[in-house]
């Protein structure tokens, strides 16, 4: 490996780069995370080995101020905003930040782009996505631009996408773009290639194809996955192509957004293949996995429970590109509080609340929340299939259903904002506080802000209904915590004595 490097990440947050800073970290790089919210970075386990530095890729000066005393700068930032493309904004942003690099000396920035023929006729997102490699190729420092192939690992959105169609359909009526041929690589190929880049001056100024040893069909890498899994599967070609009623399809049956899903299926009907031997020639030493590789790898993460970062850790939702971490209690604001005074200890209690959604539900009337998710999808929202990506860990920015988890206080508290479609903005919090005599006072608010006529009328329609469900909710965390609680408790008399 060559000397320690001083490195910029850009994208810290997202599927790649939030896997990529442990990987740098490993390598004994010094890693400074450029991230707009810090508070994003929340729970990493990683967090207290890097540097962070706030700033926006659209603020020229932020940018020079992070760019200070680095040699290497990774690019990872994706220009969805609120699910839709604004090629202006991507290309200033890439504009910048080629100029900050280049103004701060960095020697070189390395770009991940998209595997996909760029004299084809692209969609807006795929365009997108190569005008900023020639953006940041326009200015004066080096840079290494891989175009890779559709990523597969634990928490990606082709994986995703894939483990729910093939595990919930037995029949499909699959449109033309199902038979597009690609290259599909594992997230594990696509984070050496980056890395490897580093130690790999030849890299420099080139652009790179990236895919994995296996090129098939959407519809091969349903029956393989299918078959994996002891699955038989039907699948009935049709000839239209339909990318908007598939997106919804798959948006209605998997926790993908549409929005998210249909640059996918976009880059799907064109023909994605390597078609230069630049990889292979510039970095020997990587053998990218086949496919039935890269899916063993990632359901044995799934299975573990060892899901490092997911999809939907980027802030692509329905509402939009707001900021993440702003609260604010102003006149007009609805609100719900309960309390309940437990003879429990903080911890058990925070364990509760922070432990719910995803497989393990929402602890009472589950039914009713999974009616409230479908309702969601049929509007466009995100629906509750998102899920989460740990059954227990958990971090702030992360999607949990259909809410965001807008604030952690390891501990004591937690605060989620409402990602389903509502007329206006909604939040619901809880918070272990710690009262006389070892007790916990257990706290459950649900704010409301309206936005309108409409927002009132919805207020008032569901306020009975939130009355009977948020009721029986704090009881069962309650019953929650006195489990864990008791867990806790019988694992340490069963400890054996120390010696």
């Amino acid at each position: 490996m060559a000397d320690k490097q001083h490195i910029l990440l850009t994208g810290a947050t997202g599927y790649v780069g939030g896997r990529l800073a442990l990987r740098l970290l490993e390598a004994g790089h010094i890693v400074r995370c450029l991230v707009r919210d810090p508070i994003r970075l929340h729970g990493r386990p990683w967090l207290d080995q890097v540097e962070v530095a706030a700033g926006d890729a659209l603020d020229l000066e932020s940018l020079k101020a992070a760019m200070q005393d680095i040699s290497v700068a990774y690019y990872l930032i994706h220009g969805l905003k609120g699910g839709k493309v604004d090629a202006r904004r991507d290309l200033q942003a890439a504009r910048n930040f080629a100029q900050a690099a280049e103004e701060a000396g960095v020697q070189r920035i390395i770009y991940l782009g998209e595997l996909v023929d760029p004299a084809a006729k692209l969609s807006p997102y795929l365009r997108s996505r190569h005008e900023t490699g020639y953006a940041l190729r326009q200015g004066g420092v080096p840079v290494t631009e891989f175009r890779a192939g559709m990523i597969i690992g634990s928490g990606s959105i082709l994986f995703e996408m894939i483990r729910y169609l093939a595990e919930l359909q037995p029949v499909f009526i699959c449109p033309s773009w199902f038979f597009s041929l690609a290259q599909p690589i594992g997230i594990r190929d696509v984070l050496d290639y980056l890395l490897a880049a580093l130690d790999t001056p030849a890299s420099a100024g080139k652009l790179i194809e990236i895919g994995g040893a296996d090129c098939l069909t959407y519809a091969d890498m349903l029956l393989r996955y299918s078959r994996l899994r002891g699955f038989k599967r039907l699948l009935i070609p049709t000839p239209f192509y339909a990318p908007h009623l598939s997106a919804y399809w798959v948006h209605m049956v998997t926790p993908v957004h549409w929005s998210a899903v249909l640059p996918l299926i976009e880059g799907l009907h064109l023909e994605a293949v390597v078609k230069d031997e630049n990889a292979r020639h510039i970095f020997p030493s990587i053998q990218p996995l086949g496919f039935d590789d890269a899916v063993r790898l990632a359901l044995e993460r799934v299975e573990q429970g060892q899901v490092e970062t997911s999809w939907s850790d980027a802030l692509v939702t329905t509402t939009g590109n707001v900021r993440p971490y702003e609260f604010k209690l102003e006149a007009g604001m609805m609100m719900e509080k309960r309390r309940l005074l437990l003879d429990l200890p903080p911890d058990p209690v925070y364990r509760a609340f922070t432990g719910i959604g995803g497989e393990r539900g929402w602890l009472y009337m589950d039914w009713a929340w999974e009616i409230r998710g479908w309702l969601d999808k049929l509007v466009g929202g995100v629906g509750l299939r998102r899920g989460r990506r740990d059954p227990d860990d958990l971090r702030p920015g992360e999607a949990l259903d259909f809410w965001r988890v807008e604030s952690l206080i390891p501990g004591r508290c937690m605060r989620l904002r409402a990602e389903m479609k509502v007329p206006g903005g909604a939040w619901l919090e809880f918070q272990a506080l710690p009262q006389d005599g070892g007790k916990t006072l257990l706290t459950q608010d649900a704010y409301f802000a309206p936005r309108g006529l409409l927002g009132y009328l919805y207020w008032y329609a569901m306020w009975p209904f939130h009355r009977f469900i948020f009721d029986g909710m704090i009881r069962a965390l309650a019953v929650r915590a006195g489990e864990i609680a008791a867990q806790g408790s019988a694992h340490a008399q069963a400890k054996p004595p120390a010696d």
